[in-house]
């Protein structure tokens, strides 16, 4: 299985990638970590860490899933053209489409949770319902091919979701 993580190159949130990440490489998935532009990102406690490809290059044909880490620095994202493109992309080839935290608003504004169930951080809980999500109190939602968590303490359990609907 290949997976495409994308952080944010500043402040995204440690928990939401690195565990999640631990437990797709336990599986042994392939990684492919994006953000705005390769090179280096740098977590909100300050861990680095090496940037694989530009959201720009993408193919989204290379990968079976999508994971969008949250954090404060997922806000990039949220009116993002290009971020919506590749999690449209993945919608539009049946894929995996995995957001974590503040990341189900990337989704959100994106148009591609309209009548779904999700979950999110509470500060974005607005935000997912005036986009027209169905937002439930959990830590972790499935609906179809989306899998939301609403943050760091729903780490270990979203990317274990994600690993069980990839079969």
């Amino acid at each position: 299985m290949k997976l495409l993580m994308v952080i944010a190159q500043e402040r995204f949130r440690d928990e939401e990638f690195f565990e999640p990440k631990q437990i797709f490489e336990k599986k042994n998935f392939l990684i492919t970590v994006a953000s705005q532009k390769k090179g280096v990102a740098v977590s909100k406690l300050g861990v680095k860490v090496n940037v694989d490809n530009s959201l720009h290059d993408v193919v989204v044909s290379q990968y079976d899933a999508v994971v969008f880490v949250g954090g404060r620095g997922a806000h990039v994202y949220f009116d993002d053209p290009v971020a919506h493109a590749v999690a449209n992309s993945f919608v539009q080839q049946k894929k995996i489409v995995g957001a974590i935290c503040a990341a189900p608003s990337i989704l959100a504004n994106a148009g591609l949770l309209k009548g779904k169930k999700a979950t999110c951080t509470p500060d974005q809980k607005e935000n997912l319902k005036a986009n027209g999500a169905k937002v439930l109190e959990q830590d972790v939602v499935v609906d179809g091919k989306f899998i939301t968590a609403d943050g760091p303490k729903a780490a270990t359990k979203f990317g274990e979701t994600i690993v069980k609907a990839l079969g």
